[in-house]
This record gives C-alpha cells, structure tokens and sequence, in this order.
C-alpha cells in the first residue's frame, strides 16, 4: 500500500478511528490493532511475502530469549550467530544473489572461462533491508548487553512491523520504539494537529516535487546522448530534488502518521541540502541508517581511534557498505566510494566536526552549502544511472555547451507549464526549509493559509497524474 494512494486514504482514517476507540479498553488489544493493521498494509504489497516477515520477526524474538538464557557465552554466541547468518542469507538471497552470480560470471569471461550460474526468478520483497536491520539491531543489543529482550510477542512483533517504517524506514531502534509501545498513549490534540502538518508537507514533496521531477529525469537519464549539456545540468539537479522528495517526503509521511498514533519516531532528515561538507550531509541525510552503520559497524572496527589508516580502512568499509545497502548494482558501490573518497580529505585533516556548531549562513557559509550540494549530486549520477558506462556518458555529455538553451523544457505548452510548476515547486521546498533551518526548527513549521496551498496543490497534481511509487521501495 502506498502512502499516496486512495487505498491509504481510506486505511489511516480508519485505523486511527479504531485505535482510539479501544485506547481506554487496552494496552494490549491497541497493540494487537496496530499489528494486525501493519500486516494488512504489508499484504496489499504482496501476501506471500508476509510470511517471511513473520518468519524473520519470530527468528528474532526466539533468537532474544535463547541468547538472554543461555547458559554460558558459547551457547549465546551459537544463538546469536545463527540468526546473523540466517538474516542476512535471507537479505543475500532475496537482494544480493543474482548480483554476485552474474558479477562472477563476467570475471570468469574476462580470463577466459566461460560460466553460466543459476539465477533467481523473484521480486525482491519490499521493506526487506529495513526489517532485517532492525531485527539485527535488537539481537545484538541483546547479544552485548545493552538492553533485554522483549517477551511479549505482541510487543516486539509490532517493533518490526510498525507500518508507518516498515517498508522504507526510519530503521528504528529497540531502545526507542519499543518503551513507546509498552507504555500507554494519550491522545495529544498538538501532536495530531502537527502529524496532520507532517504528513501533508511530505506529500507535496512526493507528488508535488518528486513526481514531477521525475517527469523529467526518467527522459534525460534514459535517453542522455539526445540532450546538451545544459539539459543534463538541470537533469541532474532535478535528480537531486527528486530522490530528497522522494525519500524524505516518505519519512515525514512515517513520522506524521505515527504521530496520529501517539508515537514518536526517530528524525531520518535534517534538511541536508543545506550541508557544509559531505560530513555534515551524512549527519543530516537518512540519519537512521548512517547511526546504524555508524554504531554496529564503524564504532566495532575502532572507529576513528588508532592510526590513520584504520581509520580510512573504516570510513570506506561504512561507505562502501551503505552503497551495496542500497542495491545490488555496481552503481551503488560507486556511489559509496565517490563519499568515502570526499570524506577522507576531512578526516585527514581532522576537518570531519568542523561544521558541527557553525550556525552562521553568510557568503562563506553559502559558497560551502553550494559546492556540498553540487558534489552531492555529482554522485547522484551513479546512483541514478543503470550502469557505470551510463554513468560517464553522462557526465562527459555535461561538458558540451553547444547549445546553451534549455530547449527541453519548453518544447510545447504541455512541457513549458510542467516547467514552470516544477522549478516552482522546488523554490517553494528551499523557500520553507531555510525559514525553518535558519530559525532553528528540527521539524517543518509553517502557517495554515500555507496548509491550504499545500493541499489545493496535492488535489491538482492527484487528479493529474496516477500515484508512483517510491524509489526506496527497491532497497
């Protein structure tokens, strides 16, 4: 089910009406609600894939009380290694496998071998990244101690199933969602009124911005070889404001509806384009994901203690890994060593924190946001092209200025008023944003004759166009 379909017009109404409604019965018959609900919206996508996401939270909640029983450490770390193995073999089957068969089958072509592997015919399951990761979070926070595992089915199962995160995040931690769910909720008329906000910003920046975008992106990046280099630039930069729309519209629609149900999630954006440095723009982009890798994998291989060669080992180990999350394509993989390659020069000069309290914006400031962002989709190039080859015909198409009018854009009415709307758009979302980043405010404040232009606005695109899905569906 897609937050910008009908279908979920009709299902969050209900659910919030009937979880209310049982607000003052039970905790448990709540929870139980929002579980079977979770499951529904999961269903909608495909339901033989339900089964799997059971399967996988049962692992892990079995796999909590045996390491938390365990009679010694060596029966505890049998547990916890199994279930490491099963979970990601799980992500490696579904995600990775045809990857690798197919990659090995060339190497063995470059040598002189010829090699023919059995492939997988099947979709990858929506949302499989995300719930693996957080039940790979929980069981090793139980593993080295840190908090202990949740007896109540009920309870944990809707930890991983929550559907406002369950297909796209934020990936959630045991230590924050979980006492939300244990304890009880009172409705708060302010949180709901500010959800209802949340959820209607992050629905312009879907089908407003993102969708709109992607018009024009789609043709450009397919078709590269027929467009000049201006046209590219402003494919690019499109790009760039489509997948933030994109993505971060999703999390703010998560964030909003989950606070119509009086939980709190955590903040996966932190209005990255206006990042100093690529160090800063990964501490304000999909925050969620950046903290896991930063706290289950930089922090064990010693993080940014030791020599600096350790150090650059573990900065490319985190990015390299955050690319191959992101797909199974050589394009992911690059994009990752694009960052890790523009992160380095920070850490060896120990400029990494340098942004951390900078809370000016003058020329300086402005001229840092302006190169982050260019460099940040320099790399967006890869991660959007379906092979590297495309990847540098497109960028060497960028250098030809032969024609410096933007001809594209304006071909016919049609394509003129699409224009217009869409860079208006995207002005709008920089407009709103500086306001609040300039004013401090870590969620979207804005006032109600705004709330209504937003929704005149999601009424137009919405009867213009069908619903698209998402771009982190695929991961």
């Amino acid at each position: 089910m897609l937050f910008n379909s009908i279908s979920y017009l009709i299902f969050l109404p209900l659910v919030f009406a009937l979880y209310w409604l049982v607000n003052k019965r039970s905790l448990s018959l709540q929870n139980i609600l929002l579980l079977v609900a979770s499951y529904v919206f999961y269903a909608f996508w495909d339901w033989r894939f339900l089964f799997l996401l059971i399967f996988s939270t049962a692992l892990d909640y079995c796999t909590g009380l045996l390491m938390h029983d365990a009679p010694n450490k060596k029966v505890k770390t049998f547990w916890f290694w199994l279930s490491l193995g099963i979970n990601l073999g799980f992500l490696g089957v579904f995600k990775y496998y045809n990857f690798f068969a197919e990659s090995l089958a060339v190497a063995l072509e470059n040598v002189g071998f010829h090699a023919s592997f059995w492939t997988l015919e099947v979709i990858l399951p929506v949302g499989i990244s995300f719930y693996t990761f957080h039940g790979l979070s929980y069981v090793i926070d139980i593993y080295k101690n840190r908090i202990e595992p949740e007896r109540n089915i009920v309870t944990y199962s809707l930890f991983v199933s929550y559907f406002p995160l369950l297909v796209a995040g934020p990936i959630e931690r045991a230590t924050h969602l979980l006492p939300q769910i244990k304890k009880p909720r009172v409705f708060k008329y302010g949180q709901a009124i500010q959800g209802v906000k949340q959820i209607v910003w992050g629905l312009f920046k879907k089908v407003v911005v993102a969708d709109n975008c992607a018009f024009f992106v789609n043709q450009i990046f397919e078709n590269s070889g027929n467009y000049s280099g201006i046209e590219l630039w402003m494919g690019m930069i499109l790009f760039s404001f489509q997948i933030y729309g994109d993505f971060s519209g999703y999390s703010d629609i998560a964030l909003g509806t989950s606070k119509l149900f009086g939980i709190d999630l955590l903040r996966n954006f932190n209005f990255p384009y206006f990042s100093r440095d690529i160090a800063d723009f990964w501490r304000r982009w999909h925050i969620s994901l950046s903290s896991w890798f930063r706290d289950y994998v930089y922090i064990p291989l010693g993080g940014s203690q030791g020599s600096k060669a350790k150090q650059l080992r573990n900065v490319a180990v985190i990015f390299l890994l955050s690319g191959f999350w992101h797909g199974a394509n050589w394009t992911f993989i690059f994009w990752g060593m694009i960052h890790a390659l523009l992160f380095i020069p920070l850490l060896l000069f120990n400029a990494n924190r340098s942004s951390l309290n900078e809370t000016q914006y003058d020329l300086k400031a402005f001229l840092k946001i302006i190169s982050t962002f260019l460099l940040v989709s320099l790399a967006w190039i890869f991660f959007r092209s379906d092979s590297i080859s495309d990847a540098f015909h497109y960028l060497s198409g960028m250098v030809n200025f032969d024609d410096v009018t933007p001809n594209y854009f304006y071909k016919n009415a049609k394509y003129a008023l699409l224009s217009a709307i869409t860079f208006a758009s995207i002005v709008f979302l920089i407009g709103v944003e500086w306001k609040n980043v300039r004013k401090g405010n870590p969620e979207i404040q804005f006032h109600k004759i705004t709330l209504f232009v937003l929704l005149f606005m999601l009424f137009c695109m919405g009867t213009y166009r069908n619903q698209m899905s998402f771009i982190y569906f695929q991961f």
